[in-house]
């Protein structure tokens, strides 16, 4: 298809729809007429996509059909079924698709925390650099349960700043450097403080306080770093996509991950704000998070599998997303 004399031939229709699409108020007539030229539009651009997937033509055309659809049908408004829709289907879907890379960085994280910590509980040297005698024995008798303070400016502090980690865990994740990064120093961190811990008989004070909070913050931080993996590898293997498309799509879908952990890290926050530094048994802090733990991966996998087996993918739909032009299987 020449593309140039197609578009010298549509250009008055699209033009006029473009005219209709601005005006304030349409009559009976021009009412009519707006939706002839839409569906004319509609036609032309799916000849475009087929024949000569120009991609500004594309993008013309489809920016000309949403202003023209939403003149003729209104500006959609928000309404609750969107917000249940997003919480129930796509942010389970957009976990659940990611859940073998959350599983593989999981079990790369214990590796190495468990590695570093015991190092420190053997090795007297590495335990030396952890700091002087008496200050590793100021933060195993005092610091680190003090740190736990149950009130609402901590928990909000916790929340906040995990959540600003996670995103940007994910936004940088391209980089296929970031999330590495974030996840191997926090699990040789953790693992460390751990083995000095252990190294001075404090291991059960430290699992305490850990468990209860840590199951599901540990794990969000563990989805973070999935996302962004899934997202460099996304820029790696695009698949049959062109990789700028994959790339949008991914990231698109890796939004709405960031979404869904910045309310699971909200309750890992209340947990550790309320629960961790709290006067509570010990086993009722730790079935507590574990019941938190418990009940996000059920929400992802249970309905995230369901989401995912009807096509979803936490992308968003075909409207909103924008043009895409077809590529060969």
């Amino acid at each position: 298809m020449d593309l140039d004399a197609f578009t010298a031939v549509h250009r008055p229709e699209w033009d006029r729809l473009a005219e209709l699409s601005k005006r304030r108020r349409l009559d009976g007539a021009e009412a009519d007429e707006i939706v002839r030229l839409y569906q004319a539009v509609a036609t032309h651009l799916s000849t475009v996509r087929s024949a000569a997937p120009d991609p500004a033509t594309v993008t013309r055309l489809s920016e000309l059909l949403t202003r023209a659809r939403t003149k003729i049908a209104g500006s959609h408004e928000p309404a609750w079924s969107d917000v249940v829709r997003f919480a129930v289907v796509s942010v389970p879907a957009a976990l659940y698709r990611i859940r073998w890379w959350i599983l593989a960085v999981t079990v790369a994280f214990l590796a190495v925390a468990v590695t570093a910590g015991v190092w420190v509980a053997v090795d007297p040297d590495a335990l030396a650099a952890m700091g002087t005698p008496s200050q590793r024995q100021q933060y195993v008798d005092e610091a680190f349960a003090s740190y736990y303070d149950p009130q609402l400016s901590f928990a909000a502090m916790v929340w906040t700043n995990n959540a600003w980690i996670a995103a940007q865990t994910i936004a940088t994740g391209i980089t296929g450097v970031f999330p590495v990064f974030v996840l191997g120093n926090n699990a040789v961190q953790i693992g460390a403080t751990g083995g000095m811990m252990a190294a001075h008989g404090e291991l059960p004070l430290f699992l305490q306080l850990i468990a209860p909070h840590g199951l599901l913050e540990l794990t969000s931080i563990f989805v973070a770093g999935a996302a962004g993996l899934k997202l460099f590898w996304t820029w790696v293997d695009p698949g049959p996509r062109r990789r700028v498309v994959a790339l949008a799509a991914e990231g698109r879908s890796m939004i709405t991950v960031v979404v869904g952990l910045a309310a699971a890290l909200g309750l890992s926050g209340l947990v550790e704000g309320f629960v961790t530094g709290s006067a509570l048994p010990w086993w009722l802090k730790i079935t507590i998070g574990a019941l938190a733990l418990a009940t996000f991966l059920a929400y992802f996998l249970v309905l995230g599998r369901r989401a995912v087996a009807a096509g979803e993918t936490g992308d968003l739909d075909a409207d909103r997303a924008g043009a895409v032009l077809p590529t060969a299987g």
